[in-house]
């Protein structure tokens, strides 16, 4: 019971801590909002006018006072759950444009976080099983390439390659002129336009599972207790997966649990490649347009959902592994 009280405490700490550098953090970066919608309507070379940019910011409801009371007013409307208007897409509430991209970003990130974890699951643990062999060097040794590339490069590449040069998948949007629900026809193009930034994001996602699973299992498989299974004379399959790969699974169940909670925080610059409507668009948006409300509220849902992922990680371990719990007390 110790082990789980500290898990939580631990929780809320940081969670106020996250809350409190999510209203710091959009603060501290140079430039007005205000100013830059201004500029954008009277035109990039015309003067700013003062009562313009006052009027602008009263239209958008940005935070006046210090910044302590600021603080107090965020936590406030943090309780009540209003996370304001977005100054991109006035005038509507950021759970709004957050609600329009929500789906878009949790259906492919987290399909291709669940593949990516299952294929470099066996791919480690087969190569760890059967190291020194040509199988483990090819998968080893082509990881360690794929993982020098980013992500972005490869998006471009199959972009340019597919979507361009060859024409077979959509280059942008999530879907064409279809209406979106649980229709054939939708679901067609939303797959369609998905396929490129899924296998984008498959081909360098599964690198870090190969990797880790491989080492792990590699340790795990000079302990004694291996030794005993093959001095029993159990079957290669038993020791392998019973005892070696099952021991080697819990390390990747933590770092599992916090890639699906940062599936919130969408893939930024591949989504931006493909200009995928989700999460990571906006925030490359927010970002851009100094739109703090919209901005405060993709770091707040990305860090909470992290967080979680972790508690319910650490819970997860104890009750798995009750070393860590007889550790703890």
């Amino acid at each position: 019971m110790k082990y789980f009280a500290r898990k939580f405490g631990f929780f809320v700490a940081t969670l106020w801590a996250v809350v409190t550098l999510n209203f710091l953090i959009p603060r501290l970066q140079p430039g007005d909002p205000a100013e830059i919608i201004v500029k954008k309507l009277a035109g990039k070379d015309a003067a700013l006018d003062p009562a313009q940019v006052r009027a602008m910011r009263a239209m958008l409801g940005a935070p006046d006072g210090s910044l302590l009371q600021q603080y107090a007013t965020y936590l406030g409307e943090l309780v009540r759950g209003n996370f304001g208007l977005s100054y991109s897409y006035y005038p509507f509430k950021v759970t709004e444009v957050i609600g329009q991209a929500f789906w878009w970003t949790v259906v492919l990130v987290t399909v291709t976080q669940v593949l990516s974890f299952a294929v470099g699951i066996v791919l480690g643990a087969y190569a760890a099983w059967r190291r020194n062999s040509r199988f483990d060097s090819v998968v080893t040794l082509g990881s360690t390439f794929l993982g020098t590339l980013q992500p972005f490069w490869i998006a471009l590449l199959l972009l340019y390659v597919f979507g361009y040069t060859l024409g077979w998948f959509p280059t942008s949007g999530g879907y064409e002129e279809s209406t979106p629900g649980l229709n054939f026809a939708f679901i067609q193009e939303a797959v369609s336009h998905s396929f490129l930034p899924a296998l984008a994001l498959l081909i360098v996602t599964p690198i870090g599972w190969i990797l880790g699973m491989r080492n792990t299992m590699i340790m795990n498989l000079g302990e004694d207790y291996i030794r005993l299974a093959k001095a029993k004379g159990l079957p290669d399959r038993v020791v392998a997966l019973k005892y070696a790969a099952r021991n080697a699974l819990l390390p990747s169940v933590t770092g599992f649990a916090l890639a699906l909670g940062g599936v919130l925080g969408g893939a930024i610059l591949v989504e931006q490649a493909f200009d995928y409507p989700g999460l990571g668009r906006l925030m490359g948006e927010a970002v851009e347009n100094k739109d703090y409300p919209l901005l405060q509220t993709l770091m707040l849902l990305t860090t909470v959902g992290v967080l979680i992922a972790n508690l319910v990680a650490d819970l997860l371990y104890g009750v798995l592994d009750p070393r860590a719990r007889r550790a703890e007390s």
